[in-house]
C-alpha cells in the first residue's frame, strides 16, 4: 500500500544541547521539589494519623481510609518521580562531563 516516506531523525535547529551545568541545575530544582513533596507527604500522613475517623458506619470508615491511602500514595508517587528525575539528571551530568574530558578537541 501507500507508506509515507520517513525522514531520518534530524536535530531540531532550535534545540539547545544539554550541558553539565544545565543538568545539575535541573537536578537541584528536581531535588528541591522531591524534598518539598516528601515533607508534604510526612505532614499529611501525620495529620491523618492524629485525626482518626470517628464513625459507627463501616462503609464510611472504609471509604475514609481508602481516600487517605490514595492521597498519601499520590504524593509519595510524585516524590519518587522527582527523586528518580534528580538521579537521572545527575547521571547525565556525569556522563556529559566524562564525554567532554575524553573527547579530543578539534580546532
Amino acid at each position: 500500500m501507500n507508506e509515507p516516506k520517513v525522514k531520518p531523525a534530524e536535530a531540531n535547529p532550535g534545540q539547545i544541547p544539554p550541558t553539565p551545568l544545565r543538568c545539575i541545575t535541573g537536578a537541584v530544582m528536581s531535588g528541591g521539589f522531591a524534598f518539598a513533596m516528601y515533607s508534604l507527604m510526612i505532614a499529611i500522613a501525620t495529620t491523618f494519623a492524629n485525626k482518626p475517623i470517628h464513625s459507627d458506619n463501616q462503609v464510611v470508615i472504609n471509604i475514609g481510609s481508602a481516600v487517605r491511602t490514595l492521597v498519601v500514595g499520590v504524593v509519595a508517587l510524585g516524590t519518587g518521580i522527582f527523586g528518580i528525575v534528580t538521579l537521572g539528571l545527575l547521571a547525565l551530568a556525569i556522563q556529559l562531563l566524562i564525554q567532554q574530558l575524553t573527547t579530543p578537541k578539534s580546532n
